[in-house]
């Protein structure tokens, strides 16, 4: 007899450290699967390590037949998101579950559920609790290894929420890139012509202690005056603003971070890229101890390796369609040959996004990967 779907609410540590296990559980013979840091998942849903928590409505569940676990989600109101765009809308993610359409659909509907106790009239996800957050059903791209700013998931996810009634709001697509050995010649004539045209530099910042001390949250200012527009964006509170800088900063080689400046030392334009580390949280299964810290830190700091993972591109509003881009890139890609990195992966890239699609015309490329948001009225 197969038992009932049970589920269950999540609130005490232990809970929600099983809940970041059933994902890990789930995928453990998947080689293309990237195990999140464990730690970071801890304080995402920690609301005295998270200050997205003190904008968002939270509740996890976990779906179970008898004492086998089964499935897991997450629910989130994120009140400034909903003012912004004028939506009554709750937000579903850390989605995963069996190959059971029971299951799948019972996490779905707790979500619904919750949503309308709230007041919300629609869900939305997978999606994060704010845009900083993993978002998009992987539709394109199960082959190839999942780096660490991405979501993974089994193909069949896509005909669960499809026959839940979750219809398509928005596309994402991601490039595979080989890596340009030298900057070429068309951009670094513009980079020259657009620093003498609009008095900008890029500015040798060698370390996040030193770009916080110069410039304080205008990094974090120019990414929130840049993605105002783009999808499911939060403006950001000063408290997330401090938190995202103080967790991202130190991780950063700034030999792949590109700063831009104008003539008045204010922050127009940034790039941002790291090595793939993957492979490093697969070997420790994304656990700093007793050896994860080791593998990380080896990942992040070495001389050479062969995947680049482009994070972020942000040019403030006054200062687009001036050839920003130009510097960034000129800046950043004479590493590629130092450290000799043979492939870029590209964040996810909204479809509908075609200038920032456009910054990777003149490169040999692939789209090789394809990630939806669903929504469905409640």
């Amino acid at each position: 007899m197969i038992q009932p779907i049970q589920i269950r609410p999540i609130s005490t540590k232990r809970e929600k450290q099983q809940f970041i296990a059933f994902a890990n559980n789930l995928y453990k013979d998947c080689p293309y699967y990237c195990p999140p840091l464990w730690l970071d998942e801890m304080n995402t849903f920690d609301p005295k390590a998270n200050p997205s928590l003190e904008v968002c409505d939270m509740q996890m569940w976990m779906a179970y037949r008898g004492q086998q676990p089964v499935g897991r989600i997450a629910a989130f109101i994120n009140r400034i998101a909903n003012q912004h765009w004028n939506v009554q809308r709750v937000r579903f993610g850390w989605m995963d579950f069996i190959d059971d359409m029971e299951v799948s659909h019972a996490l779905l509907d707790t979500v619904a559920a919750w949503g309308k106790e709230h007041g919300m009239k629609e869900m939305n996800g997978p999606v994060g609790l704010t845009d900083w957050d993993h978002e998009g059903l992987l539709l394109q791209g199960y082959e190839y290894l999942a780096p660490m700013a991405s979501l993974y998931n089994f193909p069949y996810y896509v005909q669960h929420l499809e026959h839940y009634g979750l219809t398509k709001e928005a596309d994402w697509i991601e490039y595979q890139i080989t890596a340009p050995q030298q900057v070429p010649e068309r951009v670094h004539r513009m980079a020259q012509i657009v620093a003498q045209r609009s008095h900008l530099r890029i500015d040798d910042v060698r370390s996040g202690k030193e770009l916080s001390n110069k410039y304080g949250l205008q990094f974090m200012d120019v990414l929130d005056a840049a993605y105002h527009q783009l999808y499911n964006f939060q403006p950001m509170t000063p408290r997330q603003k401090a938190h995202y800088r103080d967790m991202y900063f130190p991780l950063v080689n700034f030999d792949f971070a590109a700063i831009v400046v104008n003539e008045t030392n204010e922050i127009v334009g940034v790039g941002v890229g790291m090595p793939d580390i993957a492979q490093a949280l697969r070997k420790c299964q994304g656990k700093l101890f007793p050896f994860g810290w080791w593998h990380l830190l080896r990942a992040l700091h070495s001389k050479h390796f062969e995947v680049f993972n482009l994070l972020l591109i942000a040019v403030r509003p006054d200062y687009r369609d001036k050839g920003v881009n130009s510097l960034i890139f000129d800046k950043i890609i004479p590493s590629f040959n130092k450290y000799g990195v043979k492939l870029i992966e590209t964040t996810s890239m909204l479809e509908t996004n075609h200038k920032v699609l456009a910054n990777f015309e003149e490169y040999d490329k692939i789209q090789h990967k394809r990630r939806r948001a669903y929504i469905k009225d409640i």
